[in-house]
């Protein structure tokens, strides 16, 4: 096994989540992601214990015995440093989202821009980004390490796996640790090629049809739940989508 390899699944030792742990802090300070001391990563280890990075504390400096086990309510449970102060956004995940057990929180440059434009990821204009995210939306601001922060996540926790934060970087979620973070890296790329395209002064935007495609093979993949209302990407104007037709319908059945 490579040493700086991320086994995906989730069963795995104490010890070994640790290791992981630290080489997605290393990949993300690599990649430019959390310059400084800024991110946090964390893993579900049981249902009622949570294994995090600590706050003040470079993601590409850490070593396994610096990161910190809490419980559910964010008390320390082991580890001589305090927890991440945005421990309660990883714990407002885990709460709402059974079926989550990793979380990466980075500034990725390019992502943490269209952020604090207010500035949502959601136009099919990359078919790997509607398959790995179907979207990204955009929270209001909140201030960090506050329940702001939570509060203004909240809304879209349960339907979408990726989530631009106004004014502050992005969170990824998944059911293990390399999901969440390839769910990081694909927002950057996906950032950039927006970004690239509003440079050239055109973005051709996938179609209706195209999108419809794209969403079922996803469900298909198991890159999205069958209970999520993530709404589709924007597809071309004035397009009808029969996939947003039928989501909207699910929406209004449950309400």
């Amino acid at each position: 096994m490579l040493p700086e390899a991320i086994i995906p699944g989730n069963a795995k030792t104490e010890d070994a989540h640790r290791r992981e742990i630290c080489t997605a802090g290393r990949w993300i300070h690599a990649r430019h992601f959390a310059p400084a001391t800024d991110g946090n990563i964390s893993v579900r280890l049981k249902a009622s214990r949570v294994l995090t990075t600590p706050t003040c504390l470079s993601k590409g400096m850490m070593t396994p015995d610096d990161l910190v086990i809490t419980d559910m309510e964010g008390r320390p449970l082991s580890g001589s440093r305090p927890p991440s102060t945005e421990l309660a956004m990883h714990l407002l995940i885990y709460r709402l989202r059974p079926d989550v057990y990793a979380i990466c929180h980075a500034h990725p440059p390019i992502a943490t821009g269209f952020a604090a434009a207010g500035v949502p990821l959601d136009k099919a204009i990359l078919s790997e980004a509607v398959l790995s995210l179907g979207c990204v939306p955009l929270a209001p601001y909140g201030t960090p390490g506050t329940t702001e922060l939570c509060d203004s996540i909240e809304p879209l926790l349960r339907n979408y796996d990726s989530i631009l934060m106004a004014n502050h970087g992005v969170v990824t979620y998944g059911p293990d640790l390399l999901t969440a973070f390839f769910r990081m890296e694909t927002v950057e790329h996906f950032a950039h090629v927006s970004l690239v395209t509003q440079l050239l002064g055109k973005q051709t935007l996938l179609s209706a049809a195209d999108v419809d495609k794209l969403v079922a093979a996803r469900e298909r993949y198991g890159k999205a739940r069958s209970n999520s209302n993530c709404e589709a990407p924007i597809a071309v104007e004035g397009e009808a989508s029969a996939g947003k037709a039928r989501r909207r319908a699910k929406q209004l059945q449950r309400s």
